[in-house]
């Protein structure tokens, strides 16, 4: 099969490569030169484990092209995926130009039948929006093409999308048209080999599965975080807390770990989306507005217990923190909406200085934060720890759960760590004289 897709971010990348591994051919566009000049010399521009082996075998095997061009992309192509960004406004809204404006590209350039499928995640409403401006152009052309629109969200996770793409949990196709729907089945039938994983509903209900799914989701998170920070108040431990409940098999594991809240370019911003969706409709969502609520109020949790312990010393002006993480979670070089930065914003405007390691965002960091004269962005995890008064866990990559102890000891001022993804064992730290802040728990100090 040819397949177009419009739009080189995560999602657009994983699906191009993942199709293509998979034996179709496939034409990625996009507007940027300088991406799409990467991409032809075999590099990639985002930080995916397994990502850039399977982009540049699938390019030299010439089953994968980019171009700028999206008249050249939709030549051959029967489907034609919209991978573009949906960033949020101001009020929390999505901003659906890019997706609109590839609707008109479309529109402008289709030659014969193309299936146009929706993969960003849209409003509900957006594939009639699509439609109707796809007819608009063909009209001002003076032609009548066919051609359906589809549904089909993502549901990739950053650090785990090729094997989430590979074999997914369930394929889901909005479209009320029997031929498209059978097309796309074909399209994804190497990927659900297994069992039946396809779902196919119409195009509003798939747009609202992916909002539902997320904010679902998000809404655990800040589930699990409330109840670590009632835990603390009234002395029990999360830890215990969470395995209680989920050996319930309608609550289950997943999705329960208590931190500082969810963070990177999906969870925030659809959960505001759909606030959003709901208000323009006159309804107030008002689990939603908590959910959202509870979680800025956990991005800063560990902030203000690194102000409360150093209270007693003068507050945090002048001290200096060592910084392990700055990612929104491992596996991913994405720093949007990090609760790492955010802590790290809110201690910098009090004067606090700040040291801070990331095994993959470090160059994003550097870039957001080249304006702040208090931050230092270093290349090892235990340089920050030198001259530094405290360290703060703050993302939970796997080389900061089982960390050399001494070595950490030796390199504070004092042995104090602040660790916002509760890594450590409460009873080591105080067994090795650590003060030691953790969330939902007992402290050791």
């Amino acid at each position: 099969m040819h397949v177009c897709i419009v739009g080189t971010g995560y999602v657009g990348l994983v699906t191009a490569a993942c199709f293509a591994e998979m034996g179709n051919q496939v034409c990625c566009v996009d507007i940027n030169p300088a991406v799409i000049d990467t991409l032809n010399n075999g590099g990639i521009h985002i930080y995916e484990p397994g990502l850039e082996d399977i982009v540049q075998r699938n390019l030299a095997e010439k089953r994968l092209s980019f171009t700028t061009d999206i008249a050249e992309g939709m030549e051959n192509s029967l489907f034609i995926f919209n991978c573009v960004g949906t960033p949020p406004k101001p009020d929390g809204s999505c901003d659906l130009s890019y997706v609109l404006g590839v609707a008109t590209q479309v529109g402008r350039h289709m030659k014969d039948y193309k299936i146009v499928i929706n993969k960003s995640t849209v409003p509900v409403g957006t594939a009639d929006n699509v439609r109707k401006i796809i007819q608009k152009e063909l009209a001002l052309r003076n032609v009548d093409i066919e051609f359906d629109v589809v549904s089909n969200p993502e549901f990739l996770k950053e650090g785990d999308a090729i094997k989430d793409f590979m074999k997914p949990d369930r394929i889901i196709i909005g479209t009320d048209n029997a031929k498209a729907a059978g097309l796309l089945g074909e399209m994804y039938a190497p990927f659900a080999r297994s069992r039946d994983k396809f779902i196919t509903m119409g195009v509003r209900s798939a747009e609202m599965t992916k909002y539902a799914a997320n904010c679902m989701l998000a809404t655990k998170i800040s589930f699990i975080n409330e109840m670590a920070n009632i835990c603390e108040s009234v002395g029990a431990d999360i830890k215990d807390v969470r395995i209680g409940i989920g050996s319930d098999h309608r609550i289950g594991y997943h999705f329960i770990y208590p931190g500082v809240g969810y963070g990177g370019s999906c969870f925030p911003k659809d959960v505001n989306a759909l606030i959003q969706t709901s208000l323009s409709c006159n309804y107030t969502p008002e689990l939603l507005t908590a959910v959202d609520a509870v979680n800025n109020r956990q991005k800063l949790m560990l902030a203000g217990k690194i102000r409360q312990y150093y209270e007693q010393f003068g507050g945090v002006k002048d001290k200096v923190l060592g910084m392990w993480g700055l990612s929104f979670k491992a596996n991913t070089d994405d720093i949007r909406d990090s609760a790492a930065i955010e802590i790290l914003r809110d201690l910098t405007a009090s004067g606090m200085r700040v040291y801070a390691y990331d095994p993959a965002a470090g160059e994003n960091s550097r870039k957001a934060l080249a304006d702040n004269p208090l931050v230092e962005i270093m290349d090892n995890q235990y340089d920050v720890l030198n001259g530094a008064d405290a360290l703060a866990v703050v993302t939970d990559w796997n080389q900061f759960r089982n960390p050399d102890f001494n070595m950490i000891k030796n390199k504070l001022k004092k042995p104090v760590i602040f660790d916002g993804r509760n890594l450590y064992s409460s009873r080591q730290m105080a067994q090795m004289n650590f003060t030691y802040f953790c969330v939902g728990r007992r402290s050791a100090n």
